[in-house]
């Protein structure tokens, strides 16, 4: 391959917004369930889960602010309403690769795929838009979010069934 030409690199396995549910009923651990959440619904690295104090909330205006995410940029997410509730057992008092084993175990997948999943429901389940996700993940540029979405067989033949 030629100096400077994007590798193919194989897209991490996703899982839907009922898989994810299905598995988080088997974990106990009220911190580890926090985790997987804000992995799943607020589409965060691992490393902005590890990160994420309970200053960080704000409840007023239902915004989570992301300290240095990735290229050390801050942000600010909406709250998602199952993730409310779990927000008062901040901090994760976790590693980094527990959370990637314990992903693996419960999910099949790894923590990053989690926010895989979660940028994919957002868009092929919820409606949210290209542009919507790529604020949501952080992205500076549109293409890196188009790499972080999956369409599904299932919501392709729907989308086009809608269409024809």
């Amino acid at each position: 391959m030629a100096r400077g030409e994007n590798k193919m690199k194989k897209l991490p396995k996703t899982i839907s917004e009922a898989e994810f549910l299905e598995k988080l009923r088997a974990i106990k651990k009220p911190q580890l369930k926090l985790a997987f959440m804000l992995g799943f619904y607020q589409c965060m690295r691992v490393s902005e889960v590890l990160n994420l104090r309970p200053e960080h909330i704000d409840r007023g205006r239902g915004f989570i602010h992301i300290i240095a995410g990735k290229g050390n940029k801050d942000r600010d997410v909406p709250i998602a309403k199952p993730v409310s509730r779990g927000l008062k057992y901040l901090p994760i008092n976790y590693t980094r690769q527990a959370l990637y084993y314990a992903s693996v175990r419960y999910f099949g997948i790894g923590f990053h795929g989690l926010r895989h999943s979660g940028a994919t429901m957002y868009l092929n389940e919820k409606g949210m838009s290209l542009r919507e996700v790529q604020q949501l993940l952080g992205h500076a540029r549109l293409s890196t979010t188009q790499i972080y979405t999956h369409i599904t067989p299932r919501g392709l033949k729907n989308r086009f069934d809608d269409i024809w």
